[in-house]
Formats: structure tokens, C-alpha cells, sequence
């Protein structure tokens, strides 16, 4: 909004960056924040070698990142997954300016108590302890019918129709059975639940295109995620809009969102009033707009060990597909390290969550705690989740929906999205900022 020319006054009651997304630091606020008694201890190290995110994510990233990579920033870590998204987003607006990026080392599923890598390449499904030697070539197959998938070239598609033909129908072309498709769908395509199964092909497909050239261009996972942690992101995007004249207010206790015959028309804080013509905010400052939708659990873990079964490496995804614990909803399991700056010389930072389904969501949780076993301290919280009741459309209040439990930022990209077609009037248009981006940033550097 700020490079389009709005003026932006950015205020958070918060004294840091990132609201519900922000990363810790030092250690000492984590253990106060969850009302731990008394300090870390001193196996701990420096408190202020910590940067711990309370809600986990990793970005994708896709082809979209050669010039990321091609900045000296590509070194932190970045924490989010997201449809090509975020990092395009992130490239249009030049966030990566102040950003360092670090790729994860891993990807795992589990199957049967255990996990294994996931295979997304045909040389890894040959080689994977996921399938017998029949399916593991029936596999082989489907990614390279996927490989070759091109939407406007009949020859590659084997007689599928990618808008009418469903992906249960796809599995079952290449006679992959429901473990298979377990690992495909929620692994990599990354859905949440298996309602793709019976929508057309064409979205899972791209998918799972989007993970393996991601994968091919890194090596070890289709992941990155900044150093420092995820509170690195509203930072960067906070200095963007400083330069192109927006205001950023931490510590700025909001009193009342006033209201003027049902439109906004500004924000009171310490008795002086702030006047807006729109207004952006997330549920907890306009509680009466929003509605629950459901809860999310997380535990943050700290470890002294790498996760066993992981080869030892310092970061790694892990995917529980609902099926395999009987739920209706994915666990997920995200581990950075020191290798990332956000945790002590040889401490993990192990974070689990997943979409809470009955009254006692730790026992929910527990067969991605038994994974990271011993865990040293863990950090528990239990997020109630909201979606705006008020779309803006009169009151011009814009209401973001609450993160969900997925390690990615598709979902929330798709909500900035939708924020935005919701204030504008119009779809945010990559292509079109790609386009006007040399403009608007040639001399800004």
C-alpha cells in the first residue's frame, strides 16, 4: 500500500514485530510469555542467541527464486512454504533486500510408526523405503507423466482431461494404492485434507510440479527459511514502507477503532485519535467483526539433538498424514537450529502443530512429541482460530483470518490476496507488479 502511494500508519500493541507471528528473543521472554517459573537454565547458553517463532512456517521456494538466489541475502533461514507465493510477493515488493535465507536440509513423511524421506524425483521413488519394488515403478511412472504434464500440449497428457478428470481417477491410472497417496497428496501437493481427491487434477499437479522444481533447484528440500527466524519478514516489510514515507508504531496501546455511521474513520490511542479511510487489523483488535472457527494446537520444543532418522541434519519438515494417526487433519513438525540463528550453539528448536479435533488435543499431538524425544522444554499453546464476520465492503474494516496449523504460507497469502481484492476492488495482480516493479524500484536501492 505504501508504494502505491497510500499514506500507512502502522501501529502494534506489541513491542516487537509480528504480533501472533513474531519470533522470541531472548529466551528469557519465551519462559515468561508461557509462564514458566523461574530462568532457562544454563545449558541453555545466551538467551539472546534464541529467536524462537511461535507459529512455524517455511517458504517454497520455486523457479521464482533465481534472483533471490543471485542476491548475496540467500544465506537466513526462512521458515514458510507457499505456493511460489510469498516468494514472489517478497521479489515484487524487494523485501529480500533485507532478508538472508537458508535452505532446509530435509523433507520427511511418516508411515507406520517411522519416517521417511520424501520421494519427489523418479531416481528417489526408486530408491524409497515408502513402497515395494512394483509400486516404487509404478511411481516412477506417475511423476513422469507429471513431469511432462503441459496443459496445452494433448501428447503429454495421456488422455486426461486436467479440468474434468479428477486425481483419485489419476492414482488409480497408475494403480497407486492409498499409502501412496497419502504421502503424494499431503507431502507434495501439501493439502491439508483429501477433499483434492475428487476436484480436478490440474491444481494437484501444478503441486506437486511446484515441490519437485523447487526441489531440483536446491537439492536437499523445496524449503528455505530466513535466519533469524520468521520475525525477520514484518521487519523487512516494515523498513520497505518506512522508505516510501509509512509510519510504524510499536508499544501503541489501541483503545477504540471509532466508527462514524458504520464506516471507519479512525483509531483512538492514548487519547488522540488517528484518522483513516481504511483500516487493516487481525481478529483480536475488532473481536465483535470476527467469528471462531476452530483451534489450532502448538508446542515449541527445545532439543539437544537432531531429530533421529533424519540423517543427523540440522532442519527438516516432517508430515504426519492424517490417515496415518486415524484423524482428520495433518500433524506437522518443523526443526531449525543454530545453524539458523535462532537457537543456542547445538539446541534445536523443534515446533509440532495440527488443527485440534476433540477435547484434549496434547494426546492429539503426541505422536509428533514421541518423534523428538528427549525434549529438553517444550512450550504448549492452544490458539483459538478466527475469520472475519465483517468483509469490509460498508465499515471498510479489513480483518485478516488467524494462522492455521500448516508449516507453509500458502493459506496466508491466499487470505492477503483476498484482503486485498476486498479493499481495491481488484485481484492483486502478480504479473502486473512484476511489470511495474523496475519502475517503482530502479533507483531505490
Amino acid at each position: 500500500m505504501s508504494v502505491k502511494g497510500k499514506k500507512v500508519l502502522h501501529m502494534d500493541r506489541n513491542a516487537y514485530y509480528g504480533a501472533e507471528s513474531a519470533s522470541i528473543t531472548p529466551l528469557e521472554d519465551l519462559y515468561k510469555r508461557f509462564n514458566l517459573p523461574g530462568k532457562p537454565p544454563e545449558s541453555m547458553g545466551k538467551g539472546r542467541d534464541w529467536n524462537v517463532d511461535l507459529i512455524p512456517k517455511f517458504l517454497m521456494a520455486n523457479g521464482m527464486l533465481k534472483s533471490l538466489t543471485s542476491h548475496a541475502t540467500l544465506g537466513r533461514n526462512t521458515h514458510l512454504l507457499l505456493s511460489g507465493q510469498l516468494v514472489r510477493m517478497l521479489l515484487i515488493t524487494q523485501v529480500t533486500r533485507y532478508l538472508d535465507f537458508k535452505v532446509i536440509e530435509g523433507s520427511f513423511v511418516y508411515k507406520g510408526g517411522k519416517i521417511h524421506k520424501v520421494p519427489s524425483t523418479e531416481t528417489e521413488a526408486l530408491a524409497s523405503s515408502l513402497m515395494g519394488l512394483f509400486e516404487k515403478r509404478r511411481f516412477r511412472k506417475f511423476l513422469m507423466f507429471i513431469s511432462n504434464f503441459d496443459e496445452n500440449d494433448p501428447k503429454t497428457m495421456e488422455d486426461v482431461d486436467p479440468q474434468k478428470t479428477v486425481m483419485r481417477d489419476i492414482f488409480k491410472k497408475f494403480s497407486l494404492g492409498q499409502e501412496v497417496m497419502d504421502f503424494t497428496g499431503h507431502s507434495l501437493a501439501l493439502y491439508r485434507t483429501d477433499d483434492y481427491l475428487d476436484k480436478p487434477c490440474i491444481e494437484t499437479i501444478n503441486r506437486i510440479k511446484l515441490y519437485s522444481e523447487s526441489l531440483a533447484r536446491y537439492g536437499k528440500s523445496p524449503y528455505l527459511y530466513p535466519l533469524y527466524g520468521l520475525g525477520e519478514l514484518p521487519q523487512g516489510f516494515a523498513r520497505l514502507s518506512a522508505i516510501y514515507g509509512g509510519t510504524y508504531m510499536l508499544n501503541k496501546p489501541i483503545e477504540e477503532i471509532v466508527v462514524e455511521n458504520g464506516k471507519v474513520v479512525g483509531v483512538k490511542s492514548e487519547g488522540e485519535i488517528a484518522r483513516c479511510k481504511q483500516l487493516i487489523c487481525d481478529p483480536s483488535y475488532a473481536m465483535d467483526r470476527a467469528t471462531k472457527v476452530g483451534q489450532v494446537i502448538r508446542v515449541i520444543c527445545i532439543l539437544s539433538h537432531p531429530i533421529a532418522n533424519t540423517g543427523d541434519i540440522n532442519s527438516c519438515q516432517i508430515i504426519i498424514p492424517q490417515n496415518q494417526v486415524n484423524r482428520k487433519h495433518d500433524i506437522y513438525v518443523c526443526m531449525m537450529s543454530f545453524a539458523h540463528n535462532v537457537a543456542a550453539q547445538g539446541k534445536y528448536v523443534a515446533i509440532a502443530s495440527t488443527t485440534v479435533e476433540t477435547n484434549d488435543p496434547e494426546k492429539e499431538i503426541k505422536p509428533a512429541l514421541d518423534l523428538l524425544e528427549p525434549i529438553e522444554q517444550k512450550f504448549v499453546s492452544i490458539s483459538d482460530q478466527y475469520a472475519p464476520t465483517d468483509m469490509g465492503t460498508d465499515s471498510q474494516i479489513f480483518i485478516s483470518r488467524s494462522y492455521d496449523a500448516t508449516t507453509h504460507f500458502e493459506t496466508t497469502c491466499d487470505d492477503i490476496k483476498d484482503i486485498y481484492r476486498r479493499m481495491t476492488g481488484s485481484e492483486f495482480d502478480f504479473a502486473e507488479m512484476e511489470r511495474k516493479k523496475q519502475d517503482i524500484f530502479g533507483d531505490a536501492e
